[in-house]
């Protein structure tokens, strides 16, 4: 299938008077971490009445059955710089939708106001004049922990958490390795898997300590969970072996050690690989 867009058609559609025309809504989804019964009652039930569903690669199939079967359901994901359609073509599929007088939803992975991009998609459809509502997922760095028995925070461990992604917008990496030195918080690295080589050394080399535990937390919440357990200095080169595969979480601190403690009485611990 070929999509085309006008641009010129949208502009003319932007500059009409909201009262001369009517115009549907756009509901931006989080379908959390790909468990359906993570996904949340409200998210349910906007997906259910939906006209039409433009939805990502990290969406599994389970939830997109859920969504109405009349629904026109369009894939936009990305995955390791492959775009199925560019962002600015996913924002003029959401005003061009919604400009036809339907009720869209927008699913994303996880939640879409972290490192989901939702903010810009909505900054596009409230530029047209068009209502939206967002709705929470779970995100990534929730699900995973939770999961696998790693708290995010514990008085006696870590009394902060930092999100932080691999890449940055121009899809270089994130290196400000400076910023994630203190051993008394958390840091949950989103997409750094593929550049987990470059990250740990870069934090050892800025200063955090060889030792820290470090946790990869791949396919989290789903049959098909595992993790890695390491340390910072060794981490790499476990992977390099196990192969886990991607999504995946990294998790960085001392909360990681909990996970050991833990595992043996944890129901959704499905399955695991750990190195000391």
């Amino acid at each position: 299938m070929t999509l085309s867009f006008s641009k010129s058609s949208l502009s003319s559609s932007k500059n009409a008077s909201p009262s001369a025309r009517q115009v549907g809504t756009v509901h931006l989804v989080g379908a959390g971490s790909g468990d359906p019964e993570l996904l949340t009652l409200k998210a349910l039930r906007v997906m259910q009445s939906a006209d039409v569903v433009l939805y990502d690669s990290l969406v599994s199939e389970d939830i997109l059955d859920m969504c109405a079967m009349s629904a026109e359901k369009i894939f936009v994901g990305k995955r390791c710089g492959t775009h199925a359609i560019p962002q600015a073509g996913i924002n003029e599929l959401l005003v061009k939708h919604a400009l036809a007088n339907k009720k869209v939803v927008r699913l994303k992975g996880g939640d879409p106001f972290i490192f989901g991009r939702g903010g810009e998609e909505l900054q596009e459809v409230v530029r047209h004049g068009i209502h939206f509502e967002s709705i929470p997922g779970i995100t990534a760095a929730s699900a995973a922990a939770s999961r696998v028995g790693i708290p995010l925070t514990h008085r006696d461990y870590a009394q902060s958490v930092k999100f932080v992604t691999a890449c940055k917008k121009t899809g270089g990496a994130n290196e400000d390795y400076e910023e994630l030195l203190d051993s008394t918080q958390t840091v949950v690295f989103y997409m750094g898997l593929q550049r987990l080589a470059q990250l740990t050394q870069g934090l050892i080399k800025a200063g955090r300590d060889s030792e820290t535990p470090f946790a990869i937390i791949s396919h989290a919440s789903l049959p098909t969970q595992q993790i890695l357990i390491g340390k910072l200095s060794s981490i790499a080169e476990q992977q390099a072996l196990a192969k886990l595969p991607t999504p995946a979480l990294l998790i960085m601190g001392d909360v990681v050690t909990l996970h050991h403690e833990l595992a043996a009485y944890n129901l959704g611990s499905l399955k695991s690989f750990s190195y000391k």
